[in-house]
């Protein structure tokens, strides 16, 4: 590629957003995930059909199940935490982008990216608190989670949700998987689902549209 005229189309482009204002797009409906960290069993099928869906290479990972252990015998414990790009309502990736290769879907929520314009430049991979954006060694550029959006178009869960044999993760409004009312296997009648797990970046920077059956030593006091 020629670097110089790369920098030049960046120059431009970032001018661009400068003279832009950038608005959170509230969407008719946000997305988004539910992970039952209790009932998991770490078998990363998810992060198997993930990567087969997308044709990733090694390396990148849309979807990555987190292995939590820790105590002192006879109190010690193990439990997952699975996560993805989040979707957030106010994503910080996007308003990085000097391309606007990312943008947030009005209808439901999605942050969505359009690879063929990435440039590289990994401004989102740097914002991104969660870790979503992932980095495509051999393409050179930045991809990440879709949440499956031609499956969603289709009226099918993305592939993720779909190979997990425990049914310990799910999709839905997210405002609903808040409050546990949204009918899905992963919360159960008497789970009290969290925003947020413990070593998880504050929500509050971006709203992430995520919703956890904490386990008990994963609570966030």
């Amino acid at each position: 590629m020629n670097n110089k005229l790369d920098m030049a189309e960046v120059k431009v482009a970032l001018e661009r957003k400068v003279a832009q204002t950038y608005e959170p797009v509230k969407p008719a409906v946000q997305l988004g995930f539910v992970h039952n960290n209790v009932d998991c069993i770490g078998c990363r099928a998810c992060e198997i059909a993930c990567k087969d869906k997308n044709g990733l290479p090694p390396g990148p990972r849309f979807r990555r199940v987190m292995y939590i252990e820790g105590g002192t015998y006879p109190d010690v414990y193990a439990y997952k935490v699975n996560m993805s790009c989040n979707h957030c309502a106010e994503p910080a990736c996007l308003p990085t982008c000097p391309t606007g290769a990312i943008w947030k879907r009005a209808d439901n929520g999605v942050v969505d990216i359009d690879s063929t314009l990435c440039i590289g430049c990994r401004r989102c991979e740097a914002a991104c608190p969660f870790g979503a954006p992932q980095w495509d060694p051999i393409e050179k550029i930045v991809k990440k989670c879709n949440l499956c959006i031609d499956e969603l178009e289709a009226n099918r869960k993305p592939y993720c949700v779909m190979a997990c044999m425990m049914r310990v993760l799910d999709i839905g409004p997210i405002d609903k998987l808040w409050q546990g009312a949204h009918p899905t296997p992963a919360i159960g009648p008497h789970d009290k689902p969290v925003r947020q797990v413990k070593n998880m970046a504050n929500p509050e920077l971006t709203t992430p549209s995520i919703a956890f059956i904490p386990h008990s030593k994963g609570r966030v006091e």
